[in-house]
C-alpha cells in the first residue's frame, strides 16, 4: 500500500510541530526544511487545523503548533484521515466479482496495516527531537527555494482529495 503525497506531507507537519514543541513554526519554514511547495503544504495544514491535530494563531507572531500533545495524535487516526479511501483493487465492474476472494484478503491486510499504525502515535516518530531540530537547522542555511521551482515538480494536490 502506497500512502498518497497528501498524508505525507501531513506526516511531516506533526513530525515538524512535535520536535518543536515548545515554538510556533510558520507553514514556510516547514516547506523550506523540507524542501516541499508552501502553497501545498498550506491546504495540508487548513485540513489539519480544521480536523483539530494542528492549532493555527493568526497575527504577527502567529503560527502552527500541535492542538494536543504528540502522544495524544495517533498515527491511524490521521492516516485515516487524510487518506481517501482504502479499497486497494477497483473489483465493481470485474467478471469474476462475485466469486473472488481477492477483495477479501486485501480487506484483511488493510485491516492489519491500520492496525499496526493504531499503535503508534506522533510522540513515537519523534523520539528524538534535538536530532530532527538539528537535521531542520541544516535546511536553514541551504538557499531558499522558491514555490515555482517546487511546484514545477508536476505534483498537484488534489483539490477533490481535501476540500
Amino acid at each position: 500500500m502506497k500512502l498518497t503525497r497528501y498524508t505525507d506531507y501531513a506526516l511531516r507537519v506533526l513530525i515538524h510541530l512535535a520536535a518543536h514543541e515548545n515554538e510556533l513554526a510558520s507553514i514556510g519554514r516547514i516547506a523550506s526544511r523540507y524542501l516541499i511547495s508552501q502553497n501545498h503544504l498550506m491546504k495540508v495544514v487548513q485540513d489539519l487545523s480544521r480536523a483539530g491535530f494542528v492549532e493555527t494563531i493568526r497575527g504577527r507572531n502567529g503560527g502552527l503548533r500541535l492542538a494536543r500533545p504528540a502522544a495524544e495524535i495517533n498515527v491511524g487516526e490521521l492516516v485515516r484521515h487524510t487518506e481517501g479511501g482504502f479499497d486497494l483493487v477497483e473489483c465493481g465492474g470485474c467478471v469474476i466479482a462475485p466469486a473472488c476472494g481477492l477483495p477479501r484478503i486485501l480487506a484483511e491486510a488493510t485491516k492489519a496495516f491500520l492496525a499496526t499504525l493504531d499503535r503508534y502515535t506522533i510522540a513515537d516518530l519523534s523520539t528524538r527531537p534535538a536530532d530532527l531540530r538539528a537535521l531542520f537547522a541544516l535546511r536553514d542555511t541551504d538557499a531558499a527555494v522558491s514555490d515555482d521551482v517546487l511546484d514545477s515538480d508536476g505534483i498537484t494536490m488534489s483539490d477533490d482529495q481535501h476540500s
